[in-house]
């Protein structure tokens, strides 16, 4: 059966793409054409700014409009500076610091360095409330455990980002900050009442669409009071009803990568993921990072069908191509820049200084003079890919060596300090048994200062000379951290 040109172009318009590489293959300018609504770009198309331009202008020469998105959160998450790390410090560590103007102009920055990198959509800020100590893939994407705090510099960093004409996607709704489980790998359960979700989860997203956010990611969890069996991605009750009708939202609903095995495991594949988060009221479907012209035209396929055996509305898919080409127009025509805000955005010093504002120190920073840095290996989530973190590059010629916790010996790294302090660094380091018991070996026998790079939590090791927090693990934080040891070269 031959394919309706005019469905296929509606649901090419609702689709967010990907490839592989440094430069546009021929099929995705091609898609863009027929009215593919953008792609989006991962740490694997960066290579330097120069780059990113020529590629993003290749794109745009298909279509203008052309949505091109990236996850730039600052912190942890990072593209464009994937390779060094990101010069700004994440959510956590402006939370920490709880100044809201502050976050304001670092989320400005991070605007100017879109805009002129040829992005027009920011798949942030996470606006998620951080309840859970061991989350495994929010953490320091989040500005804090509190829904006030998080209310408030989720609009800040809203206004920012949007006032340099990038438009921004707070995420993910409707909240996946009390989760243990992450659900790029399945699909995780947070099983509390209406009431508390509305309390403790929902009103960083009420504060996102005061501030005029233009689209909100959905998150590929459960919510059994909400959303019964299915993801939130799938639920009517949770995007029209609750987002929509409730909250009054009107601008773009956007999906988490629908190649994650939360909505994957759930749907039974991308194409049916597609229709079942078109139905539920999603209108810019993310379809992942490992994407090429076949999958989009099985995708778009699978939409038409949707629509055609009566799992999907048309007047829904036209709402959804609608909602979504309004997104680029505003991103193509976007409210000129306040003189205050352009004044932020060029400060191109200012994630060093949030970073240095974040940083707390517990204890006593004395008498750590030229000591040996022990970073322990740590692993990443997909969310944040590998990028490069701790204080190595800010090292004033001081001895670093990097070890994994548990093939390590506190008899083997005292020897090699000999008389010199020992500074260990380190992400999450509470929920690692070895790295906590390393640590605690070395602070019985050993002038030690312990670095967290990671959401931090209540254990302390006991006998530590200082416990020092950044809030992140970003190339700035990495500085921040370096210089308030008196290590920076």
């Amino acid at each position: 059966m031959a394919i309706d040109p005019g469905l296929r172009r509606l649901a090419l318009g609702t689709l967010l793409a990907a490839f592989a590489g440094n430069s546009a293959p021929d099929w995705a300018g091609a898609l863009l054409a027929e009215g593919l609504a953008g792609h989006t770009l991962f740490g694997t198309n960066v290579t330097d700014a120069d780059q990113v331009v020529r590629l993003t202008a290749s794109l745009r020469s298909a279509r203008a409009d052309a949505l091109i998105a990236i996850d730039e959160e600052g912190g942890d998450v990072t593209r464009l500076a994937h390779r060094t790390g990101s010069p700004y410090p994440g959510n956590a560590a402006l939370g920490a610091v709880d100044d809201p103007e502050l976050t304001r102009g670092v989320y400005a920055a991070i605007g100017a360095d879109l805009a002129a990198a040829g992005i027009n959509l920011d798949l942030a800020p996470t606006v998620d409330v951080n309840t859970a100590e061991d989350n495994p893939v929010i953490g320091t994407r989040s500005f804090g455990a509190q829904p006030a705090l998080v209310a408030r510099h989720a609009a800040a960093a809203i206004e920012g980002l949007q006032s340099t004409g990038v438009a921004a996607c707070a995420k993910h709704f409707p909240g996946h900050g009390a989760t243990t489980t992450d659900s790029h790998l399945a699909l995780p359960t947070v099983d509390v009442p209406m009431k508390i979700l509305r309390e403790r989860d929902l009103p960083p997203f009420a504060a996102a669409i005061a501030a005029g956010a233009r689209s909100i990611m959905t998150a590929h969890i459960r919510v059994p009071a909400l959303t019964g069996d299915a993801p939130a991605t799938f639920s009517r009750a949770a995007l029209h009803d609750l987002l929509r009708r409730e909250y009054g939202f009107e601008g773009a609903i956007v999906t988490d990568a629908l190649e994650m095995r939360g909505a994957l495991g759930a749907a039974g594949g991308i194409g049916a993921a597609a229709v079942s988060a078109l139905a539920a009221g999603a209108d810019l479907l993310c379809i992942g990072a490992r994407v090429d012209h076949e999958l989009v035209d099985q995708v778009a396929a699978e939409i038409v069908a949707g629509v055609s055996d009566g799992r999907l509305a048309r007047r829904r898919l036209e709402d959804a191509a609608k909602r979504t080409a309004q997104l680029a127009a505003w991103t193509h025509h976007p409210p000129r820049q306040s003189a205050h805000d352009a004044g932020l955005a060029h400060d191109a010093g200012l994630g060093y200084v949030a970073a240095r504002r974040a940083v707390r120190v517990e204890g006593s920073l004395a008498d750590l003079t030229d000591p040996l840095v022990v970073q322990l290996a740590s692993g990443h989530s997909i969310a944040e890919g590998r990028v490069p973190w701790g204080l190595a590059p800010h090292l004033n010629g001081t001895e670093s060596v990097t070890v994994v916790a548990a093939d390590t010996s506190a008899e083997r790294l005292a020897e090699r300090a000999g008389a010199r302090p020992i500074v260990v660094v380190g992400r999450h380091t509470h929920r690692s048994e070895s790295a906590r018991a390393l640590i605690s070996a070395l602070a019985a026998r050993h002038t030690v200062a312990v670095v967290e790079m990671g959401w931090p939590s209540m254990w302390r090791p006991a006998g530590a000379r200082a416990f020092l927090i950044t809030y992140g693990a970003s190339h700035a934080n990495g500085r921040a951290a370096a210089e308030a040891l008196g290590l920076v070269r």
